[in-house]
């Protein structure tokens, strides 16, 4: 049995960077290896994974290297090194890499798994210095056009996503879907924004979609951060076409369609939550130096509660250019000092009026020092 390592290992070591993770790939069946690893699991996946030691392994596809290869998705990722360091890799491979290209490791690379359509949308993003080939672009496209995106499970699109907002240039993953039309139908919500104006001339000079990936590659560095700013906006594009440039309401639309999205791509509660919060809050934070006391109260308590405080400031800063957040921290920390007197306490929701009045008395008094 031979034993070679495969894919971005392999393209991160050329790169002279430090692989993030190792796969491995293997001659022969999955019960022999199985039979000599006694300790290794079988990952419970079509292409016969085995996991030994929390690492990778999987039979060649096609039995040999060559056609294990020519099975991959993008050529940066068709490279394997043997047992004795030779390496083995596409025609293409070395080229692409080194002219920093993104090109299907086939002419069938896509349509075989529809889920790397995504993944060389998150390939953009965390390599955002490499093109995508065109040949790239008209296979994405194809396989929207056929109608086959719908196949992918919910939990690989999210997991997708969720990688590309680790990425250095996050808000790339949603350019390059739209480029080659397949945000719909798992992103419905951003799929017609490229063809919206943002907003007024005197706010927004670009399309909806466009400032919408600024505003999350503005956040990068922070995955909740990024999908909040992702969320921010989802409820411009069911405006009206009557009342365009204009966005009147959007905020309450995109609570909802926030949510919706977050439930399709199967993401966690907290984030499904701070998406919601983020579509329906942003133009609060936006104008939060103008809020009335109790609105500033709720917002802030709101926040907090959700453990999302600094990531929503994080976003607002990203979308309109202003710092609240050491403002609002004062604020918060004001408000969360207030305790009520014994007198006032265990009266259901009466104890939750009175501690919300005594928070608003003592940022208005400190509003005033």
């Amino acid at each position: 049995m031979k034993f070679y390592l495969v894919g971005g290992a392999v393209r991160d070591m050329l790169l002279g960077v430090p692989p993030r993770e190792y796969d491995f790939a293997f001659s022969g069946t999955v019960e022999h290896f199985i039979s000599i690893n006694p300790s290794a699991r079988k990952a419970g996946n079509e292409f016969g994974i085995c996991i030994l030691n929390g690492i990778e392994y999987a039979p060649l596809r096609g039995g040999n290297i060559e056609a294990d290869l020519m099975s991959r998705d993008i050529t940066i990722n068709a490279f394997a090194l043997d047992d004795s360091s030779r390496l083995y890799s596409l025609p293409t491979s070395l080229y692409d890499l080194e002219k920093k290209i993104i090109r299907p490791a086939s002419d069938t690379a896509f349509l075989e798994d529809p889920l790397r359509v995504f993944r060389v949308a998150r390939f953009a993003a965390a390599l955002p210095d490499f093109t995508v080939h065109p040949d790239a672009i008209e296979q994405m496209r194809n396989v929207s056009v056929a109608g086959v995106l719908e196949s992918v499970t919910a939990e690989r699109v999210g997991s997708e996503l969720i990688k590309a907002l680790q990425a250095p240039e996050p808000g790339r993953f949603l350019s390059v879907l739209d480029s080659a039309s397949c945000l719909y139908p798992w992103f419905f919500e951003l799929s017609s924004m490229s063809s919206i104006p943002a907003g007024t001339i005197q706010y927004h000079y670009d399309d909806c979609l466009a400032h919408t990936v600024t505003t999350i590659n503005r956040c990068q560095g922070d995955i909740t951060t990024c999908y909040m700013a992702l969320c921010h906006d989802l409820g411009k594009q069911s405006t009206e076409s009557a009342v365009l440039p204009r966005h009147i309401g959007h905020e309450h639309r995109g609570e909802l369609h926030a949510r919706e999205l977050g439930a399709r791509l199967k993401l966690s509660n907290h984030m499904i939550k701070a998406g919601g919060i983020a579509a329906r809050q942003h133009m609060k934070g936006a104008m939060y130096s103008l809020l009335r006391t109790g609105t500033k109260v709720d917002l802030l308590y709101s926040l907090h509660r959700q453990n999302i405080f600094e990531s929503f400031f994080a976003m607002v800063k990203a979308d309109s250019g202003i710092d609240y957040l050491p403002d609002a921290q004062n604020d918060l920390d004001t408000i969360l000092t207030v305790t009520l007197p014994p007198e006032s306490q265990n009266l259901g929701a009466e104890s939750g009026r009175r501690l919300r009045e005594l928070r608003c008395l003592a940022l208005s008094h400190g509003s005033r020092k």
